[in-house]
């Protein structure tokens, strides 16, 4: 015979829907700020091409997930993906906001211990895969981005793209391949 339970003792329907839908508490937020700003905001950078606006749209996104920590849903992915998914959507608004595309810059902060001609190189290098970001199509672009920069699953980059996980595979695979192409052929021409 089991005894009954008081409602104090009960869980509530809440508190069980907290903990399974795993709230990120504040804790796990700042872990998660301190993880993660730096892939953001480069991810930002990368898709916008603009420091000052994707120091916005970086707190943007962090401020977003703040206020829907409540309801996230681990089952639909992990608090980084929905970030992503968050700084993703910013940034896209941004791009549509401007009606242009992005333009990338060098990095003013190179490491000043290099020797000038690993510099150089490491310019050239940068400048060849910046320029080959630029010539993939905006859906490709971002897809990269968020792959590398977000370091997002397939399944993660399905779910932020409202994609299937074979589509996203698919997808970046063929970008990968572009984009090494153009480096390549970006390569042969200056040896021409």
């Amino acid at each position: 015979m089991s005894t009954p339970v008081s409602s104090s003792e009960q869980p509530s329907s809440r508190t069980e829907a907290r903990s399974r839908h795993g709230v990120l508490d504040s804790a796990a937020f700042e872990a998660l700020f301190r993880e993660c700003a730096t892939d953001v905001h480069g991810y930002l950078i990368s898709l916008l091409g603009d420091r000052s606006a994707a120091e916005d749209l970086t707190a943007l996104a962090f401020e977003r997930l703040y206020r829907s920590r409540l309801r996230l849903d681990r089952s639909r992915g992990t608090p980084r993906a929905f970030l992503f998914s968050i700084a993703r959507n910013a940034a896209l608004d941004e791009l549509r906001r401007r009606r242009r595309r992005s333009s990338y810059g060098l990095r003013e902060d190179l490491a000043e211990d290099r020797a000038p001609g690993d510099a150089l190189e490491h310019v050239e290098r940068r400048t060849r895969v910046l320029d080959a970001l630029a010539s993939l199509p905006l859906r490709e672009r971002e897809l990269v981005l968020l792959k590398f920069h977000g370091q997002l699953s397939n399944g993660e980059l399905a779910r932020a793209l409202g994609i299937s996980e074979s589509n996203a595979g698919t997808r970046l695979h063929r970008a990968l391949t572009r984009l090494r192409e153009h480096c390549a052929d970006a390569g042969r021409e200056e040896v021409a």
